[in-house]
Protein backbone atom coordinates (compact mmCIF):
# COMPACT_ATOMS: atom_id res chain seq x y z
CA UNK A 1 0.00 0.00 0.00
CA UNK A 2 0.67 3.78 -0.66
CA UNK A 3 1.97 4.98 2.78
CA UNK A 4 1.96 8.43 2.40
CA UNK A 5 -0.82 8.31 -0.18
CA UNK A 6 -2.91 6.86 2.93
CA UNK A 7 -1.69 9.15 5.12
CA UNK A 8 -3.09 12.19 3.01
CA UNK A 9 -6.26 10.27 2.47
CA UNK A 10 -6.49 9.63 5.88
CA UNK A 11 -5.85 13.60 6.44
CA UNK A 12 -8.67 14.29 3.59
CA UNK A 13 -11.35 12.15 5.82
CA UNK A 14 -10.33 13.48 8.78
CA UNK A 15 -10.42 17.59 7.92
CA UNK A 16 -14.33 16.11 6.51
CA UNK A 17 -15.12 14.72 9.68
CA UNK A 18 -14.70 18.19 11.55
CA UNK A 19 -15.79 20.36 8.81
CA UNK A 20 -19.45 20.81 9.15
CA UNK A 21 -21.48 22.02 5.76
CA UNK A 22 -22.50 26.01 6.42
CA UNK A 23 -26.35 26.80 6.29
CA UNK A 24 -26.41 27.76 2.59
CA UNK A 25 -28.75 30.89 3.31
CA UNK A 26 -27.02 32.20 6.14
CA UNK A 27 -23.60 31.68 4.52
CA UNK A 28 -25.20 34.05 1.46
CA UNK A 29 -26.51 36.57 3.47
CA UNK A 30 -22.82 37.08 5.20
CA UNK A 31 -21.08 36.73 2.41
CA UNK A 32 -22.92 39.57 1.00
CA UNK A 33 -22.64 41.17 4.02
CA UNK A 34 -18.95 41.09 3.97
CA UNK A 35 -18.56 42.64 0.52
CA UNK A 36 -20.34 45.52 1.29
CA UNK A 37 -19.15 46.21 4.52
CA UNK A 38 -14.98 45.63 3.21
CA UNK A 39 -16.17 47.82 -0.33
CA UNK A 40 -18.35 50.43 1.57
CA UNK A 41 -15.31 53.10 1.16
CA UNK A 42 -15.02 52.58 -2.71
CA UNK A 43 -15.95 54.93 -4.74
CA UNK A 44 -18.49 52.35 -5.95
CA UNK A 45 -19.74 51.64 -2.33
CA UNK A 46 -20.02 55.19 -1.83
CA UNK A 47 -22.02 55.83 -4.90
CA UNK A 48 -24.45 53.46 -4.14
CA UNK A 49 -24.99 53.58 -0.59
CA UNK A 50 -23.75 50.36 0.75
CA UNK A 51 -23.49 51.81 4.26
CA UNK A 52 -27.06 52.59 3.88
CA UNK A 53 -27.58 49.53 2.64
CA UNK A 54 -26.18 47.69 5.55
CA UNK A 55 -28.30 49.27 7.80
CA UNK A 56 -31.48 48.02 6.13
CA UNK A 57 -33.48 44.83 7.99
CA UNK A 58 -32.98 42.89 4.47
CA UNK A 59 -29.55 43.36 3.11
CA UNK A 60 -30.25 41.50 0.24
CA UNK A 61 -33.38 43.20 -0.90
CA UNK A 62 -31.93 46.47 -0.72
CA UNK A 63 -29.20 45.80 -2.07
CA UNK A 64 -30.81 44.46 -5.73
CA UNK A 65 -32.90 47.82 -5.33
CA UNK A 66 -30.02 49.80 -4.82
CA UNK A 67 -27.47 48.28 -7.64
CA UNK A 68 -28.27 47.92 -11.04
CA UNK A 69 -27.12 44.76 -13.17
CA UNK A 70 -23.56 44.64 -14.64
CA UNK A 71 -22.55 42.93 -17.86
CA UNK A 72 -18.51 43.22 -18.70
CA UNK A 73 -18.87 46.54 -20.96
CA UNK A 74 -21.27 48.44 -18.17
CA UNK A 75 -19.05 47.73 -15.21
CA UNK A 76 -15.63 48.15 -17.23
CA UNK A 77 -17.11 51.56 -19.07
CA UNK A 78 -18.27 53.03 -16.04
CA UNK A 79 -15.71 51.62 -13.22
CA UNK A 80 -12.97 49.28 -14.11
CA UNK A 81 -11.64 51.19 -17.09
CA UNK A 82 -10.40 53.67 -13.95
CA UNK A 83 -8.05 50.85 -12.21
CA UNK A 84 -6.39 51.03 -15.66
CA UNK A 85 -5.69 54.50 -15.52
CA UNK A 86 -3.86 54.09 -11.70
CA UNK A 87 -7.26 54.67 -9.58
CA UNK A 88 -7.48 53.14 -6.37
CA UNK A 89 -10.12 52.04 -4.59
CA UNK A 90 -12.90 52.12 -7.47
CA UNK A 91 -14.59 48.71 -6.60
CA UNK A 92 -12.90 46.81 -4.23
CA UNK A 93 -9.92 48.81 -1.74
CA UNK A 94 -6.71 48.88 -3.29
CA UNK A 95 -5.58 48.11 -6.64
CA UNK A 96 -6.04 44.26 -7.95
CA UNK A 97 -2.00 42.52 -8.81
CA UNK A 98 -3.82 40.76 -11.29
CA UNK A 99 -5.85 41.15 -14.66
CA UNK A 100 -7.53 38.00 -15.89
CA UNK A 101 -7.66 38.68 -19.75
CA UNK A 102 -10.61 36.94 -20.89
CA UNK A 103 -11.65 36.73 -24.90
CA UNK A 104 -14.57 34.46 -24.04
CA UNK A 105 -16.39 33.28 -26.96
CA UNK A 106 -17.48 36.84 -28.41
CA UNK A 107 -14.48 38.35 -29.78
CA UNK A 108 -10.61 39.04 -30.23
CA UNK A 109 -10.30 41.60 -27.95
CA UNK A 110 -9.67 40.59 -24.44
CA UNK A 111 -11.94 41.51 -21.35
CA UNK A 112 -9.46 42.37 -18.55
CA UNK A 113 -11.10 41.29 -15.22
CA UNK A 114 -9.56 41.93 -11.80
CA UNK A 115 -8.18 39.59 -9.37
CA UNK A 116 -7.39 40.75 -6.09
CA UNK A 117 -5.36 38.63 -3.44
CA UNK A 118 -8.83 38.33 -1.64
CA UNK A 119 -10.06 36.70 -5.08
CA UNK A 120 -6.81 34.36 -4.87
CA UNK A 121 -7.36 33.48 -1.43
CA UNK A 122 -10.64 32.59 -2.20
CA UNK A 123 -9.79 30.17 -5.49
CA UNK A 124 -7.46 28.52 -2.85
CA UNK A 125 -9.91 27.73 -0.52
CA UNK A 126 -11.74 26.52 -2.86
CA UNK A 127 -9.68 24.31 -4.28
CA UNK A 128 -8.51 23.40 -0.77
CA UNK A 129 -12.37 22.39 -0.31
CA UNK A 130 -12.76 20.54 -4.23
CA UNK A 131 -9.37 18.08 -2.88
CA UNK A 132 -11.05 17.25 0.64
CA UNK A 133 -14.04 15.79 -1.40
CA UNK A 134 -11.98 13.80 -3.86
CA UNK A 135 -12.73 11.06 -0.38
CA UNK A 136 -15.92 10.80 -1.87
CA UNK A 137 -14.77 9.25 -4.72
CA UNK A 138 -13.52 5.92 -3.34
CA UNK A 139 -10.29 6.40 -5.38
CA UNK A 140 -7.79 4.28 -3.86
CA UNK A 141 -4.38 5.77 -1.56
CA UNK A 142 -1.96 5.46 -4.15
CA UNK A 143 -3.79 8.39 -6.13
CA UNK A 144 -2.92 10.47 -3.63
CA UNK A 145 0.54 10.69 -4.60
CA UNK A 146 0.34 10.82 -8.30
CA UNK A 147 1.28 14.04 -10.50
CA UNK A 148 -1.80 16.69 -11.33
CA UNK A 149 -1.74 17.55 -15.60
CA UNK A 150 -3.00 21.13 -14.97
CA UNK A 151 -3.49 22.23 -18.81
CA UNK A 152 -4.17 25.76 -18.99
CA UNK A 153 -2.78 29.21 -20.27
CA UNK A 154 0.89 30.32 -20.04
CA UNK A 155 2.00 31.08 -16.66
CA UNK A 156 4.76 33.56 -18.22
CA UNK A 157 2.10 36.60 -17.29
CA UNK A 158 2.44 40.08 -18.75
CA UNK A 159 3.83 42.67 -16.72
CA UNK A 160 1.83 46.08 -17.13
CA UNK A 161 3.26 48.77 -14.26
CA UNK A 162 1.88 47.53 -11.02
CA UNK A 163 0.05 44.51 -11.82
CA UNK A 164 0.50 41.48 -13.92
CA UNK A 165 -2.34 40.10 -16.72
CA UNK A 166 -3.07 36.33 -18.16
CA UNK A 167 -6.01 34.29 -18.27
CA UNK A 168 -7.37 32.68 -14.97
CA UNK A 169 -5.77 29.42 -15.58
CA UNK A 170 -2.09 30.98 -15.57
CA UNK A 171 -2.55 33.32 -13.14
CA UNK A 172 -3.57 30.27 -11.11
CA UNK A 173 -0.67 28.20 -11.74
CA UNK A 174 1.71 30.98 -11.41
CA UNK A 175 0.47 30.84 -7.82
CA UNK A 176 0.51 27.50 -7.02
CA UNK A 177 2.28 26.33 -3.32
CA UNK A 178 5.74 25.50 -3.46
CA UNK A 179 4.77 22.54 -1.76
CA UNK A 180 2.60 21.42 -4.70
CA UNK A 181 5.04 21.86 -7.43
CA UNK A 182 7.02 18.23 -7.42
CA UNK A 183 2.80 17.17 -7.86
CA UNK A 184 1.86 19.45 -10.69
CA UNK A 185 2.96 18.72 -14.34
CA UNK A 186 3.82 19.71 -16.49
CA UNK A 187 6.02 21.80 -14.49
CA UNK A 188 6.70 25.60 -14.30
CA UNK A 189 9.42 25.78 -17.28
CA UNK A 190 6.96 24.50 -19.61
CA UNK A 191 4.12 26.46 -18.42
CA UNK A 192 5.51 29.52 -19.36
CA UNK A 193 5.50 28.75 -23.25
CA UNK A 194 3.56 31.40 -24.72
CA UNK A 195 2.63 29.29 -27.82
CA UNK A 196 0.07 26.48 -27.28
CA UNK A 197 1.50 24.08 -29.83
CA UNK A 198 5.18 24.56 -28.51
CA UNK A 199 4.29 23.95 -25.15
CA UNK A 200 2.03 20.77 -25.69
CA UNK A 201 4.59 19.64 -28.41
CA UNK A 202 7.09 19.87 -24.80
CA UNK A 203 4.57 17.93 -23.29
CA UNK A 204 4.20 14.98 -25.77
CA UNK A 205 8.12 14.57 -25.44
CA UNK A 206 7.92 14.72 -21.45
CA UNK A 207 4.65 12.40 -21.36
CA UNK A 208 6.30 9.35 -20.29
CA UNK A 209 8.87 10.65 -17.82
CA UNK A 210 5.21 11.94 -15.71
CA UNK A 211 3.43 9.18 -13.88
CA UNK A 212 -0.11 11.51 -14.23
CA UNK A 213 -2.95 10.38 -11.57
CA UNK A 214 -5.23 13.32 -12.72
CA UNK A 215 -5.95 15.98 -15.50
CA UNK A 216 -7.42 19.74 -15.53
CA UNK A 217 -8.49 21.83 -18.64
CA UNK A 218 -11.12 22.36 -20.90
CA UNK A 219 -11.81 19.13 -23.00
CA UNK A 220 -11.71 20.51 -26.33
CA UNK A 221 -7.88 21.65 -25.54
CA UNK A 222 -7.03 18.54 -23.51
CA UNK A 223 -8.22 16.27 -26.22
CA UNK A 224 -5.90 17.52 -28.43
CA UNK A 225 -3.02 17.63 -25.83
CA UNK A 226 -3.66 13.77 -25.78
CA UNK A 227 -4.23 13.09 -29.52
CA UNK A 228 -0.59 14.74 -29.66
CA UNK A 229 1.14 12.60 -27.16
CA UNK A 230 -0.76 9.48 -28.94
CA UNK A 231 0.44 10.50 -31.93
CA UNK A 232 4.19 11.85 -31.03
CA UNK A 233 4.90 8.22 -29.32
CA UNK A 234 2.96 6.07 -31.50
CA UNK A 235 0.05 4.48 -29.61
CA UNK A 236 -3.57 4.05 -29.53
CA UNK A 237 -5.00 5.58 -25.93
CA UNK A 238 -3.55 7.56 -23.37
CA UNK A 239 -3.46 4.57 -20.38
CA UNK A 240 -0.21 3.05 -22.56
CA UNK A 241 1.36 6.34 -21.40
CA UNK A 242 -0.14 7.33 -18.07
CA UNK A 243 -1.33 4.11 -16.91
CA UNK A 244 -2.29 5.31 -13.31
CA UNK A 245 -4.53 7.99 -15.00
CA UNK A 246 -7.82 7.94 -12.85
CA UNK A 247 -9.58 11.57 -12.70
CA UNK A 248 -10.41 14.19 -15.35
CA UNK A 249 -11.41 17.48 -14.22
CA UNK A 250 -13.30 20.13 -16.77
CA UNK A 251 -13.20 23.52 -16.13
CA UNK A 252 -16.23 26.10 -17.06
CA UNK A 253 -17.45 23.68 -19.96
CA UNK A 254 -19.77 21.11 -19.68
CA UNK A 255 -18.16 17.93 -20.67
CA UNK A 256 -21.10 15.97 -22.16
CA UNK A 257 -20.58 16.96 -25.59
CA UNK A 258 -16.72 15.45 -25.57
CA UNK A 259 -17.47 12.06 -23.89
CA UNK A 260 -17.59 10.37 -27.19
CA UNK A 261 -14.61 11.79 -27.95
CA UNK A 262 -12.79 10.91 -24.66
CA UNK A 263 -13.77 7.79 -24.84
CA UNK A 264 -11.59 6.82 -28.34
CA UNK A 265 -8.34 8.23 -26.74
CA UNK A 266 -8.86 6.49 -23.23
CA UNK A 267 -8.08 2.86 -22.34
CA UNK A 268 -10.47 2.54 -19.78
CA UNK A 269 -12.86 5.30 -18.20
CA UNK A 270 -11.63 7.41 -15.96
CA UNK A 271 -13.94 9.38 -12.72
CA UNK A 272 -15.09 12.98 -14.27
CA UNK A 273 -15.23 15.64 -12.30
CA UNK A 274 -16.74 18.96 -13.36
CA UNK A 275 -15.60 22.47 -11.80
CA UNK A 276 -16.83 25.85 -12.17
CA UNK A 277 -13.36 28.14 -12.18
CA UNK A 278 -14.47 31.20 -14.27
CA UNK A 279 -11.92 34.47 -14.85
CA UNK A 280 -14.01 36.10 -12.44
CA UNK A 281 -13.49 33.36 -9.68
CA UNK A 282 -14.08 29.66 -8.51
CA UNK A 283 -17.76 28.93 -8.10
CA UNK A 284 -18.74 25.56 -7.91
CA UNK A 285 -17.76 21.84 -8.29
CA UNK A 286 -18.66 18.18 -8.42
CA UNK A 287 -18.24 17.09 -4.55
CA UNK A 288 -19.70 13.83 -4.95
CA UNK A 289 -19.80 10.87 -7.69
CA UNK A 290 -23.05 9.61 -9.04
CA UNK A 291 -23.24 13.04 -10.76
CA UNK A 292 -22.38 15.31 -12.90
CA UNK A 293 -23.89 18.49 -11.18
CA UNK A 294 -21.41 20.90 -9.33
CA UNK A 295 -22.02 22.21 -5.75
CA UNK A 296 -22.39 25.58 -5.46
CA UNK A 297 -19.30 27.68 -3.41
CA UNK A 298 -21.62 29.72 -1.02
CA UNK A 299 -19.39 31.01 1.72
CA UNK A 300 -16.44 32.33 0.06
CA UNK A 301 -16.34 35.57 -1.79
CA UNK A 302 -19.09 34.83 -4.00
CA UNK A 303 -22.47 36.02 -4.08
CA UNK A 304 -25.24 34.42 -5.76
CA UNK A 305 -28.30 36.27 -7.70
CA UNK A 306 -30.62 34.25 -10.02
CA UNK A 307 -32.90 35.89 -13.17
CA UNK A 308 -34.87 33.23 -14.85
CA UNK A 309 -34.10 32.99 -18.43
CA UNK A 310 -36.55 33.71 -20.76
CA UNK A 311 -36.48 36.13 -23.98
CA UNK A 312 -38.45 38.58 -22.57
CA UNK A 313 -35.60 39.57 -19.52
CA UNK A 314 -32.81 39.17 -22.34
CA UNK A 315 -31.69 41.83 -24.72
CA UNK A 316 -30.01 40.94 -27.91
CA UNK A 317 -26.55 41.44 -26.70
CA UNK A 318 -27.35 38.68 -23.83
CA UNK A 319 -27.47 41.54 -21.06
CA UNK A 320 -30.12 41.74 -19.02
CA UNK A 321 -33.19 44.32 -18.86
CA UNK A 322 -32.70 46.71 -16.27
CA UNK A 323 -35.56 45.69 -13.82
CA UNK A 324 -35.35 41.86 -15.03
CA UNK A 325 -36.51 39.66 -11.77
CA UNK A 326 -34.46 38.13 -9.30
CA UNK A 327 -35.21 34.63 -7.68
CA UNK A 328 -33.09 34.61 -4.25
CA UNK A 329 -31.44 31.25 -3.40
CA UNK A 330 -34.51 30.42 -1.14
CA UNK A 331 -37.00 30.14 -4.51
CA UNK A 332 -35.37 29.17 -6.60
CA UNK A 333 -36.68 25.89 -8.46
CA UNK A 334 -35.07 22.39 -10.39
CA UNK A 335 -34.58 22.06 -14.14
CA UNK A 336 -35.52 25.78 -14.66
CA UNK A 337 -32.82 27.81 -16.00
CA UNK A 338 -31.70 30.80 -14.84
CA UNK A 339 -29.07 33.54 -15.45
CA UNK A 340 -26.21 33.55 -12.83
CA UNK A 341 -25.64 37.09 -11.15
CA UNK A 342 -22.28 37.14 -9.17
CA UNK A 343 -20.88 39.87 -6.62
CA UNK A 344 -16.99 38.93 -5.85
CA UNK A 345 -14.35 39.66 -3.24
CA UNK A 346 -12.55 40.95 -7.20
CA UNK A 347 -15.52 43.95 -7.08
CA UNK A 348 -17.48 42.48 -9.66
CA UNK A 349 -21.08 43.96 -8.46
CA UNK A 350 -24.56 42.23 -9.30
CA UNK A 351 -22.27 40.86 -12.29
CA UNK A 352 -23.46 38.73 -15.65
CA UNK A 353 -20.96 36.24 -16.15
CA UNK A 354 -22.56 34.98 -18.97
CA UNK A 355 -23.26 32.01 -18.18
CA UNK A 356 -26.76 29.91 -17.78
CA UNK A 357 -27.81 26.83 -15.09
CA UNK A 358 -30.24 25.11 -13.65
CA UNK A 359 -30.13 23.67 -10.08
CA UNK A 360 -30.37 19.70 -10.31
CA UNK A 361 -30.78 19.64 -6.80
CA UNK A 362 -32.05 22.32 -4.49
CA UNK A 363 -31.54 20.66 -1.37
CA UNK A 364 -27.69 19.85 -2.10
CA UNK A 365 -26.96 23.23 -3.68
CA UNK A 366 -25.99 21.09 -7.01
CA UNK A 367 -26.08 22.90 -10.60
CA UNK A 368 -25.07 22.56 -14.03
CA UNK A 369 -24.03 24.75 -16.77
CA UNK A 370 -26.60 25.08 -19.66
CA UNK A 371 -25.12 27.75 -21.73
CA UNK A 372 -24.46 31.03 -22.54
CA UNK A 373 -26.71 34.11 -22.61
CA UNK A 374 -25.18 35.13 -25.99
CA UNK A 375 -25.53 31.36 -27.06
CA UNK A 376 -29.46 31.30 -27.52
CA UNK A 377 -31.37 31.64 -31.14
CA UNK A 378 -34.50 33.37 -30.73
CA UNK A 379 -34.89 34.60 -34.31
CA UNK A 380 -38.34 34.03 -35.73
CA UNK A 381 -39.43 32.36 -32.01
CA UNK A 382 -37.63 29.52 -31.98
CA UNK A 383 -36.29 30.40 -28.07
CA UNK A 384 -33.71 27.90 -28.51
CA UNK A 385 -30.57 27.51 -25.91
CA UNK A 386 -27.61 25.91 -26.01
CA UNK A 387 -28.39 22.44 -23.52
CA UNK A 388 -31.24 22.18 -25.91
CA UNK A 389 -29.22 21.88 -29.21
CA UNK A 390 -26.37 19.99 -27.00
CA UNK A 391 -29.26 17.28 -26.03
CA UNK A 392 -30.38 17.27 -29.38
CA UNK A 393 -26.17 16.80 -30.52
CA UNK A 394 -26.17 13.79 -28.19
CA UNK A 395 -28.82 12.03 -30.03
CA UNK A 396 -27.86 12.24 -33.22
CA UNK A 397 -24.39 10.72 -32.24
CA UNK A 398 -26.20 7.50 -30.82
CA UNK A 399 -28.87 7.57 -33.84
CA UNK A 400 -25.80 7.58 -36.58
CA UNK A 401 -22.82 6.32 -34.25
CA UNK A 402 -20.91 9.31 -34.90
CA UNK A 403 -18.82 11.45 -32.66
CA UNK A 404 -19.84 15.56 -32.67
CA UNK A 405 -17.21 16.88 -30.13
CA UNK A 406 -17.97 20.83 -31.72
CA UNK A 407 -20.81 22.76 -33.73
CA UNK A 408 -21.76 26.34 -34.75
CA UNK A 409 -25.43 27.40 -35.88
CA UNK A 410 -27.02 30.92 -37.11
CA UNK A 411 -30.36 32.31 -37.97
CA UNK A 412 -29.60 33.03 -41.88
CA UNK A 413 -31.60 34.48 -44.31
CA UNK A 414 -32.07 32.09 -47.66
CA UNK A 415 -34.40 32.75 -50.54
CA UNK A 416 -35.66 35.68 -48.18
CA UNK A 417 -36.78 33.37 -45.46
CA UNK A 418 -34.70 32.06 -42.33
CA UNK A 419 -33.07 28.99 -41.79
CA UNK A 420 -30.92 27.34 -39.10
CA UNK A 421 -28.19 26.73 -40.23
CA UNK A 422 -25.39 24.28 -38.88
CA UNK A 423 -21.55 23.34 -38.99
CA UNK A 424 -21.09 20.17 -37.38
CA UNK A 425 -17.35 18.63 -36.50
CA UNK A 426 -17.71 15.12 -37.52
CA UNK A 427 -15.72 12.40 -36.25
CA UNK A 428 -17.55 8.95 -39.06
CA UNK A 429 -19.57 8.80 -41.30
CA UNK A 430 -23.52 10.54 -41.95
CA UNK A 431 -24.87 12.57 -44.41
CA UNK A 432 -25.39 16.06 -44.20
CA UNK A 433 -29.41 16.20 -45.03
CA UNK A 434 -30.25 13.00 -42.83
CA UNK A 435 -28.50 15.09 -40.15
CA UNK A 436 -30.68 17.93 -40.23
CA UNK A 437 -33.69 15.36 -40.71
CA UNK A 438 -33.00 14.01 -37.55
CA UNK A 439 -31.93 17.38 -35.83
CA UNK A 440 -34.92 18.79 -36.75
CA UNK A 441 -36.90 16.54 -35.30
CA UNK A 442 -35.16 15.99 -32.15
CA UNK A 443 -35.48 20.07 -31.04
CA UNK A 444 -39.18 19.73 -32.26
CA UNK A 445 -39.77 17.09 -29.39
CA UNK A 446 -37.89 18.72 -27.09
CA UNK A 447 -38.73 22.50 -27.58
CA UNK A 448 -42.67 23.69 -27.79
CA UNK A 449 -41.43 27.06 -29.23
CA UNK A 450 -39.06 25.64 -31.79
CA UNK A 451 -41.62 23.14 -33.13
CA UNK A 452 -44.10 26.20 -33.47
CA UNK A 453 -41.56 28.42 -35.20
CA UNK A 454 -40.68 25.66 -38.12
CA UNK A 455 -44.66 25.75 -38.69
CA UNK A 456 -44.44 29.25 -39.56
CA UNK A 457 -41.58 31.57 -40.05
CA UNK A 458 -38.79 28.97 -39.72
CA UNK A 459 -38.58 27.45 -43.02
CA UNK A 460 -35.91 24.84 -42.85
CA UNK A 461 -32.50 23.11 -41.38
CA UNK A 462 -29.25 22.59 -43.03
CA UNK A 463 -26.06 21.08 -41.85
CA UNK A 464 -22.88 21.13 -42.97
CA UNK A 465 -20.17 18.38 -42.19
CA UNK A 466 -16.44 19.35 -41.44
CA UNK A 467 -13.82 18.59 -39.39
CA UNK A 468 -13.34 19.17 -35.66
CA UNK A 469 -9.94 20.76 -36.45
CA UNK A 470 -12.06 23.54 -38.44
CA UNK A 471 -13.10 25.07 -34.93
CA UNK A 472 -9.59 25.11 -33.50
CA UNK A 473 -7.84 27.00 -35.92
CA UNK A 474 -11.02 28.94 -35.97
CA UNK A 475 -9.97 29.70 -32.63
CA UNK A 476 -6.46 29.74 -32.84
CA UNK A 477 -7.34 32.76 -35.51
CA UNK A 478 -9.41 34.95 -34.33
CA UNK A 479 -8.05 34.62 -30.67
CA UNK A 480 -5.66 31.74 -29.47
CA UNK A 481 -5.22 27.71 -28.74
CA UNK A 482 -5.76 26.49 -25.39
CA UNK A 483 -6.40 28.04 -22.10
CA UNK A 484 -10.14 29.09 -21.57
CA UNK A 485 -11.31 29.75 -25.40
CA UNK A 486 -14.50 28.28 -25.50
CA UNK A 487 -15.92 28.24 -29.23
CA UNK A 488 -18.87 30.20 -29.40
CA UNK A 489 -21.77 27.80 -30.00
CA UNK A 490 -24.19 30.82 -31.60
CA UNK A 491 -23.12 33.34 -34.27
CA UNK A 492 -25.04 36.69 -35.51
CA UNK A 493 -25.23 36.94 -39.76
CA UNK A 494 -22.32 39.08 -39.88
CA UNK A 495 -19.63 36.85 -37.80
CA UNK A 496 -21.12 33.81 -39.40
CA UNK A 497 -20.54 35.28 -42.98
CA UNK A 498 -16.73 35.52 -41.66
CA UNK A 499 -16.82 31.96 -40.34
CA UNK A 500 -18.30 30.65 -43.84
CA UNK A 501 -15.18 32.16 -45.75
CA UNK A 502 -12.89 30.72 -43.11
CA UNK A 503 -14.01 27.19 -43.38
CA UNK A 504 -13.84 27.46 -47.16
CA UNK A 505 -10.43 28.90 -46.87
CA UNK A 506 -10.09 25.46 -44.55
CA UNK A 507 -11.60 22.93 -47.00
CA UNK A 508 -10.52 24.03 -50.74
Amino acid sequence: MAVIGSIIKGLLHARDAVISEPDPFEAQEKVLRGLLEKAKDTEFGKFYGFKEILKSENIQKKYAQKVPFFDYNKINEEWWSKMHEGAENVTWPGRPPYFALSSGTTGKSSKRIPVTDDMMEAIRQTGIKQVGTLTNFDLPSDFFEKEIMMLGSSTDLDKKGDHEEGEISGISASNIPFWFRDFYKPGMEISSINDWDERVLQIAKEAKNWDIGAITGIPSWTELMIKKILEYHNVQNIHEIWPNLQVYSTGGVAFEPYEKAFEKILGHPVIVIDTYLASEGFLAFQARPGTLAMKLVLDNGIYFEFVPFKPEFINEDGSLIPDAPVVGLKDVKEEEDYVLVISTVSGAWRYLIGDTIKFTDVEKMEIKITGRTKFFLNVVGSQLSVNKMQDAVKELEKEFGITIPEFTVAAVQKDGEYIHKWYMGVEGEAKAEKLAEALDNHLKEANKNYGVARQKALKGVEVVTISPTVFHEWSAKNKKKGGQVKMEKVMKEDKFAEWEKFVRSMTN
